[in-house]
């Protein structure tokens, strides 16, 4: 029997190359053996990180936390350098703040991974001040993709919903970073004379 469709028959639906929902055969994350314990903070991945790093006066200095499971929390106060309207923190702040929690998943599968597509919802303003408790979990892997989700609430954990996110990240080797980052901040990471940062340099989404 021919599998070619007869004519006025729509075609299968097939999915899109960078989609959030996961595909048929995907299956449920699996925390790594030698994932940071629950609790424990996980720290700048690289010191000028604008997400985590420490030696970005006007960065988020977003802090996460591993959870359970592969689940990461985050906290990030939005400071007046963050604005986009008066006294509103900018769209594209918030934005950062929750692709920079989704990274941090990649500590609890113990891989390398660069975000592929991100889709964000803004539920509430979030104003100068205020703290944004982020929750973020893995849902499911497909090979090299990696499809996770985050919510940010305002205040606490508890506190109204103000921005959430999809997102598709992509598994790559550090020669991605190598390859395509500025040779001159490459170069600094790499001679860095401390083992563990030079390596947590090039370990998760920048």
């Amino acid at each position: 029997m021919s599998n070619v469709p007869s004519p006025g028959t729509p075609p299968a639906p097939r999915a899109e190359p960078g989609s959030l929902t996961p595909p048929a055969g995907a299956v449920p994350p699996v925390r790594h053996p030698e994932a940071p314990a629950p609790g424990e903070l996980l720290g700048a991945h690289y010191d000028q990180c604008f997400g985590c790093g420490e030696g970005q006066p006007h960065g988020l200095q977003l802090r996460a936390r591993a959870g359970e499971g592969v689940r990461v929390t985050a906290e990030f106060t939005v400071r007046t350098a963050h604005q986009g309207a008066p006294g509103l923190a900018h769209g594209g702040v918030l934005a950062t703040a929750l692709d920079e929690t989704l990274g941090s998943l990649s500590w609890l599968l113990r891989t390398i991974a660069v975000t592929g597509r991100l889709q964000t919802e803004y539920a509430r303003p979030v104003p100068v001040g205020a703290s944004l408790h982020l929750e973020a979990e893995v849902t499911a892997v497909h090979g090299r993709k990696i499809y996770s989700t985050a919510t940010g609430r305002l205040g606490g954990p508890e506190g109204p919903v103000a921005v959430r996110a999809d997102a598709l990240f992509i598994e790559v080797e550090v020669d991605h970073f190598v390859d395509h980052g500025r040779q001159e901040e490459i170069r600094a990471a790499m001679a860095d004379p401390d083992q563990v940062r030079r390596a947590r340099a090039f370990e998760v989404n920048p």
